[in-house]
């Protein structure tokens, strides 16, 4: 689950490489409250994980606060650097802790931070094949190929202690965090932790990983079952209750988003169905509809569902999906696409069968109280 981040030439730099659209915002354009609209909120969140990547090369190139090429991915958006998240085995950096940054805003003459905009956004890097960092990087890339999570790593630990701690200290609700690739798939496992906790926070995250072992091995169960209950269907001297049973039971038992109504977490996912890496997450469940609508690239746009918090009006998944951009897979797996103001994208809205699966134990009803 490689990040494909730049290609660590000179040109690094935001002015080169970041959006092109997105002038530095005046205080006239915050009060307009651009953090509302959400084309504008998942380009800035992909700049500052971006800025992560960059804090990491930086690290390993030996470029200091002065000289280094991250600080300028949030500063653009009047956000300072509150926190490195470290892997004290290697030193590596993974992640960042970006508060909104109050200074910038007297000096602009600003009295408050703007409807919308976050205090802080925990941001988490995928993987880099360079440098020291790249054999813990792998190892939670097999790890979460091997078992479907990232609990047992270090990483999880200290991603989740991050996230928490600025949840106490801001509120969950101005809380955001994001990740791409592997650090999507850590922002997607810290969001749900908090969310079993009943802290939910806003999450996105970009080209999430969708292949695992222990996926495959629970789908091909999943789908045994369902088959065994139609054979049994089938046979002689089985009633039609039993068979109705068989076949229909333990699926009416096992808690799914759509039955759960309204969901009160649900991440924001950004997809490309060329990236091989995420596109598993594209299958919508059986028996739910997929309604998608049309999403600029740079401009506004209306959703159907999902606002801020991670909150969904209707229980469904905001998956926003790319419909023309990258298509060879290393350009569709990174994460330039996702504040490029070429690219066209869609929202669609579905019960995904891999969120379905990863959610469930969200809405499992409550253990029953035993009888005295």
């Amino acid at each position: 689950m490689a990040g494909a981040v730049p290609s660590q030439k000179a040109g690094e730099a935001f002015e080169v490489y970041g959006p092109r659209h997105l002038s530095s915002p005046s205080w006239w354009d915050l009060l307009r409250s651009s953090w509302k609209d959400p084309n504008y909120r998942r380009m800035v969140v992909a700049c500052f994980i971006q800025g992560v990547y960059l804090l990491e090369l930086d690290r390993q190139d030996k470029r200091d606060e002065r000289t280094g090429l991250a600080p300028q991915w949030w500063r653009h958006f009047m956000y300072r650097l509150a926190q490195t998240l470290v892997d004290e085995r290697d030193g590596s950096i993974y992640g960042a802790v970006l508060e909104w940054d109050r200074q910038a805003l007297l000096a602009g003459y600003a009295p408050f931070r703007p409807a919308g905009a976050p205090a802080a956004v925990v941001a988490l890097r995928g993987t880099l094949l360079s440098g020291a960092t790249f054999r813990r990087d792998v190892v939670d890339d097999l790890r979460f190929l091997a078992w479907d999570s990232l609990k047992g790593s270090v990483r999880f630990a200290g991603a989740l202690a991050a996230l928490r701690a600025a949840a106490r200290r801001h509120g969950a609700r101005n809380v955001c965090v994001g990740g791409h690739s592997l650090g999507a798939g850590f922002a997607l496992q810290v969001g749900k932790a908090l969310a079993k906790e009943g802290i939910f926070v806003e999450c996105h995250v970009f080209n999430p990983p969708s292949v695992s072992l222990a996926t495959s091995l629970r789908g091909f169960a999943e789908t045994a079952g369902e088959m065994w209950g139609r054979v049994r269907g089938w046979l002689p001297y089985v009633g039609s209750a039993a068979a109705a049973d068989a076949s229909g039971g333990e699926a009416a038992k096992a808690p799914t988003l759509e039955r759960a109504g309204t969901a009160k977490w649900l991440p924001h996912l950004y997809i490309n169905t060329n990236d091989y890496i995420c596109c598993y997450y594209t299958d919508a469940a059986a028996g739910t509809a997929t309604v998608t609508a049309r999403e600029g690239g740079g401009g506004s746009s209306k959703t159907a569902a999902g606002g801020v918090g991670g909150m969904s009006s209707a229980g469904l998944a905001r998956m926003v999906l790319v419909s023309k951009g990258p298509t060879k897979f290393l350009d569709a797996h990174g994460l330039q696409q996702w504040w490029a103001d070429d690219v066209e994208l869609q929202v669609a809205l579905n019960h995904s069968k891999l969120i379905d699966r990863q959610l469930r134990s969200l809405y499992a009803p409550p253990p029953a109280a035993p009888q005295m």
